[in-house]
């Protein structure tokens, strides 16, 4: 499978289309952003440390029977995926209070929530990604009842396979979101997860292991996910 015409680029992702109509392939890239785009730097290693443990996830979620985009690593930073009809409304679900929720709702920074909440957001840069519920994506024609069922039911089913595998590394799954699309006619998981896109905790010291190091400017970004990457399993000997 050989890429062809660019078909998006993403804030750190560029999608290319293949000879399949079916598949895609995703290319990741250095590139780091926060704050809608304000702050962008590139990152040596960050695309080739974030395609290999996206794979690591992929693989543990299909032996836990979630349906992902996933098929199969390609080169250190490139992976073929499924062509899906992305939906466009991203879950979220929080095991701690943390970010945006403890400065909506003033919780402190750590609180236990229990159980998890969930929450849905429309993807739209010009918008902000605003917070959306149920009855809003329906009406807009963002998604069916039925797919909002089924995101919901595969996002905590998500939660509670990844919840065990970090506890297993010492660390605590904070809080993440994920993005679902349509392939034929299955709503499957059409997202990365590497810790550009969730937050993770050393469970004894609270420290950052995430992209909130760079959206704080903590520093140590990359050396952070491999760090997170190595207390999983997962192998990084060959990238450089």
């Amino acid at each position: 499978m050989e890429k062809q015409s660019l078909l998006y680029t993403g804030k750190a992702k560029s999608v290319y289309e293949t000879e399949d109509a079916d598949h895609l392939i995703l290319v990741f890239r250095d590139d780091t952003s926060a704050f809608d785009g304000k702050k962008v730097e590139q990152l040596a290693r960050k695309g080739k440390v974030n395609n290999r443990f996206n794979a690591f996830i992929m693989q543990k979620l299909q032996e836990a029977g979630v349906e992902t985009h996933f098929e199969k690593l390609l080169s250190s930073n490139e992976v073929l995926v499924k062509r899906l009809k992305m939906i466009p409304v991203e879950c979220v679900v929080r095991n701690y209070a943390a970010g945006s929720l403890c400065r909506r709702l003033g919780i402190e920074e750590g609180t236990a929530l229990t159980p998890p909440t969930f929450e849905l957001f429309y993807k739209d840069d010009a918008l902000g990604d605003p917070m959306v519920n149920e009855s809003l994506s329906v009406t807009m024609g963002w998604a069916t009842e039925d797919q909002l069922q089924q995101m919901k039911a595969l996002t905590y089913q998500v939660n509670d396979v990844l919840r065990k595998l970090f506890d297993a590394g010492n660390m605590l799954l904070v809080d993440f979101k994920l993005e679902f699309g349509v392939f034929h006619d299955r709503v499957i998981l059409g997202d990365e997860f590497s810790p550009d896109g969730c937050r993770l905790w050393d469970k004894d010291t609270k420290k950052k292991l995430d992209k909130d190091r760079f959206r704080q400017g903590l520093g140590s970004v990359v050396e952070a996910y491999e760090e997170v990457s190595l207390r999983l399993g997962v192998d990084l000997s060959d990238i450089d």
